[in-house]
């Protein structure tokens, strides 16, 4: 995903039972446990990761980073910059731009599909429902 980079770390996290109505910018790496109205941003030229827990929502904005992992609930447009994750339990209700995706059974999403323009093809790969 990154080439030869390493993934970066998760460095901040919006712990369960936070609530935060505003826009999040941030670097590196993001988990949400919490409950987010905004966007969230990744900010600067370092690679960026993000994570939304299974029982989080966030809605009224945007969210782009170059690594997006959902196992919850996004109600906004979605913007992977390499590779957007889609865990079972992912909801989005928003267009989504990619380079390459991951999605797994029972992942839904409400709205456009749209690969990142660019000489190589958009990657799609379904995950493998395994026991």
């Amino acid at each position: 995903m990154f080439g030869n980079r390493a993934q970066p770390p998760i460095k901040s996290l919006i712990a369960e039972g936070i609530v935060i109505d505003g826009n999040i910018r941030f670097t590196e790496g993001l988990r949400i446990d919490g409950r987010v109205t905004g966007s969230v941003t990744a900010d600067g030229d370092q690679p960026s990761i993000l994570v939304v827990s299974e029982a989080v929502t966030v809605t009224g904005g945007e969210i782009r980073a170059d690594h997006v992992i959902i196992n919850g609930t996004v109600k906004g447009p979605v913007h992977a910059a390499e590779l957007l994750e889609l865990q079972p339990l992912a909801r989005i209700e928003g267009d989504v731009t990619y380079k390459a995706l991951e999605m797994h059974q029972g992942a839904i999403i409400s709205g456009h599909l749209q690969p990142v323009e660019g000489e190589e093809k958009p990657v799609l790969k379904l995950a493998a429902n395994n026991p």
